[in-house]
């Protein structure tokens, strides 16, 4: 995806990251976020609509559950998620740890 579509200011963010889809559970690792979606670093085999669900483990070391779907995919190289329908909690807790990445 071009940055000119994006809707949202993406941040280089690793942090570990579990996920769960049609081809099972994985782990894995995100290298950035926004308040749309995540990029996941992941072998595990996903296709483009489809739904997931994932955990985001925090700097704090607490684990975020989010869920989303996959909006495009680089086979043996990873995937773009969009967040589906964040609460305002999660949409908080997004916002603070982009911020805690700029920095």
């Amino acid at each position: 995806m071009s940055d000119e579509r994006r809707n949202y200011e993406r941040v280089p963010m690793p942090l570990e990251t579990r996920w769960a889809g049609q081809s099972g559970r994985h782990a894995a690792r995100i290298s950035d976020l926004s308040l749309g979606g995540v990029y996941i670093e992941s072998l595990g085999m996903v296709t483009n609509g489809e739904s997931i669900s994932f955990e985001i483990q925090l700097p704090t070391g607490n684990w975020m559950p989010l869920k989303g779907k996959v909006i495009y995919c680089h086979t043996n190289l990873g995937f773009g998620v969009e967040f589906d329908q964040l609460s305002e909690a999660e949409r908080d807790l997004l916002t603070d740890l982009i911020e805690y990445a700029r920095q």
